[in-house]
């Protein structure tokens, strides 16, 4: 009998703390910088293309679509699949994706975002094939 997949709980600080509290009510953020106007995952404080501390929070839609991605047939928790999303705001997330036909998975398909249940902490961002 499979038992359901356990995903740690994250570690978060102050500086991803929104992340995680919007997480917990299914809303996935990332932050956009006022200095050059760049969206960017995974929101950290400084921009990562021009070094600027005005960023704000944003929520994105969760839309998006594969840009790349892996299977891996062999593992001791069973086959899975990673890759990176390109979102519908501009950054790309590497992300595992989940309750879909791994098989099926092609690039440029569309995805969305949602949410699985971690060991005690916040929800994790996942994707899935619209």
């Amino acid at each position: 009998m499979n038992s359901p997949v356990k995903y740690p709980a994250p570690q978060g600080n102050p500086e991803t703390k929104a992340f995680w509290d919007a997480a917990s009510e299914g809303k996935l953020l990332i932050k956009r910088c006022q200095a050059c106007g760049e969206a960017h995952y995974f929101p950290r404080t400084l921009c990562p293309f021009c070094f600027s501390d005005q960023t704000v929070w944003e929520e994105s839609k969760g839309e998006g679509e594969i840009y790349s991605f892996s299977l891996m047939r062999k593992s001791a928790t069973g086959p899975y699949a990673i890759g990176y999303v390109t979102l519908k705001e501009g950054p790309s997330v590497l992300t595992n994706f989940v309750d879909c036909d791994f098989a099926a998975l092609k690039i440029g398909q569309k995805v969305k975002v949602v949410f699985k249940p971690s060991d005690g902490g916040a929800p994790l961002p996942f994707f899935t094939v619209v």
